[in-house]
């Protein structure tokens, strides 16, 4: 059985119902609409493109006797910006055309890039369009870094209230203006087999990623806006994280791609912070940094605003190459509440499930409720981390965070829950099975692995599972526990871990099942 996830005027994404993690348990299948061959694909999300606008369809494949009908979206208008004058050969800007398309759209039109490489200055989205890149058109970005304006990080109304324009890792920052931006915005569909490059590494800003004033920009950029769906279409080399919405709701994420290469710095590839609703589903990931970081800003955020992630669901993804597959925080003053992750699959990413976060997060800095299920692992080098010493931020070196004493439980200490880790299988992994270390003075609340398999390669390299002062280097070792109030292992094997299985040095109640 299938169902449909999404569509827009010209597009639909179709999701499979098994329990196989990202791939299609069968292998390849075809794809037919309204009974003539639309394409092929092999894993649990397909879509389909180059549809009408407010038509009928039946969707079949050969796997399955299932027919889903379903009907596009009607629309006002479609405006082509090749027809208003962009070149699309890659070397005039085509700035002028794109934006006048977008601004002179009506509510519920189309803006059409046909096939070719639309070079442009940034670009600012409004409500109640869909941006459409065809197959083989490329939204590339401009890499003189003076094309990038100046935005404060900060306005102040007439009331005294402030308003944040533009942040950094959770704090208010001056920023470069992303590539693509919306403030305020809401009904914004981007979809089709086209891509946005910010052509990042074909200019300067890789070359000098801190210290600077004015943090890079990033490739997306949505700021309090609402009801946002990003469909097929890939997004690459980016100056700073990939996709990165702000107090945003109701998005969606589905069967798109993000790319840049690994040595990308902070080239995360997802990143919702302080949003609530958000669909990640049947998408790939391949970055310099983590995949996707669930955040909720640093302790000025989440203090002011108190507005946690909320109600993420992320599933039938691949994570590869990146430094964590799926991260929560360090930001994460607001807290994060109600996460499933559910048939996941991770290749080759330095931490598989990643959370981490420090003393000073605050209060508000809660995460419990979490459940990661039916996940399969291949080459993660540590599969399992929770990280209450992460050693970010110019302080993060210092006493304070990296202590084992005991300090006093205040507005400042963040919080971990119970957290639930259900049907997963790991494969060729190199440090350890997994990483919880919890803070003295406020353990982990409770850790329930179900029906988990750890394997390691036989060449596994020595690794510090962990960003964090003093830790060493581990290889082929078992699950390290410290300061966790309780832990429940159900059905727990282990296969090629040299030593004892259970590392454990502060643990209130370990039940072993």
């Amino acid at each position: 059985m299938f169902k449909k996830l999404f569509a827009s005027s010209t597009s639909a994404c179709f999701e499979f119902d098994n329990s196989n993690p990202y791939s299609h348990p069968g292998g390849g299948y075809k794809i037919f609409l309204n009974g003539v061959k639309a394409g092929e694909a092999d894993t649990n999300v397909f879509s389909l493109f180059g549809l009408q606008p407010g038509t009928e369809y039946a969707v079949t494949v050969s796997c399955d006797e299932c027919t889903v009908r379903f009907k596009t979206r009607a629309e006002t208008a479609v405006i082509n910006v090749r027809e208003l004058g962009a070149k699309g050969d890659g070397k005039a800007d085509d700035t002028y055309f794109v934006q006048m398309a977008i601004d002179s759209c009506p509510a519920g039109g189309r803006v059409l890039l046909p096939k070719g490489t639309y070079l442009t200055r940034p670009i600012v989205l409004k409500s109640d369009i869909t941006l459409e890149l065809e197959s083989g058109a490329t939204l590339l970005g401009s890499t003189r870094e003076e094309d990038y304006p100046f935005v404060p990080a900060r306005i102040y109304h007439e009331d005294g209230s402030e308003e944040v324009l533009a942040s950094w890792e959770g704090d208010p920052f001056d920023c470069h203006q992303s590539y693509i931006s919306a403030r305020g915005q809401h009904n914004i569909n981007i979809v089709g087999e086209g891509t946005i490059d910010g052509n990042a590494d074909k200019s300067t800003w890789w070359a000098t990623p801190k210290g600077r004033k004015v943090a890079r920009p990033r490739l997306v950029f949505l700021n309090r806006c609402e009801n946002v769906v990003f469909h097929g279409v890939t997004c690459k080399n980016s100056a700073a994280w990939n996709l990165h919405p702000f107090f945003s709701k109701n998005l969606g994420f589905y069967d798109i791609k993000v790319r840049n290469p690994y040595t990308g710095p902070n080239t995360d590839g997802l990143d919702p912070e302080s949003c609530d609703r958000v669909d990640i589903i049947g998408c790939s990931f391949s970055v310099g940094d983590d995949c996707v970081a669930i955040k909720s800003g640093k302790m000025y955020m989440g203090m002011k605003y108190k507005t946690p992630a909320n109600r993420h669901t992320l599933r039938n993804d691949l994570f590869c190459d990146g430094h964590g597959a799926i991260v929560l925080g360090s930001e994460m003053s607001g807290g994060v509440k109600n996460l499933t992750v559910k048939q996941c699959l991770f290749r080759h990413t330095d931490r598989g499930l990643r959370i981490k976060t420090r003393r000073g997060r605050g209060k508000y800095a809660v995460i419990d409720g979490v459940l990661f299920e039916n996940i399969r692992m291949e080459n993660v080098i540590t599969p399992l981390v929770i990280n209450m010493y992460y050693f970010c931020d110019p302080d993060g070196h210092t006493e304070f965070v990296w202590s084992r004493k005991p300090r006093p439980v205040d507005d400042g200490t963040p919080y971990m829950g119970r957290f639930h880790f259900r049907d997963i299988e790991c494969v060729d992994c190199e440090c350890m099975c997994a990483y919880f270390d919890g803070l003295v003075e406020q353990p982990i609340e409770e850790i329930t692995l179900e029906n988990v398999r750890f394997c390691f390669k036989k060449d596994a390299k020595p690794f510090k599972p962990a960003m964090l002062e003093f830790v060493r280097e581990y290889c082929r070792e078992g699950i390290y526990i410290d300061n966790v109030n309780r832990v429940v292992l159900k059905n727990v094997t282990f296969d090629g871990v040299e030593g004892d299985h259970i590392i454990e040095k502060n643990c209130g109640e370990l039940i072993i099942e």
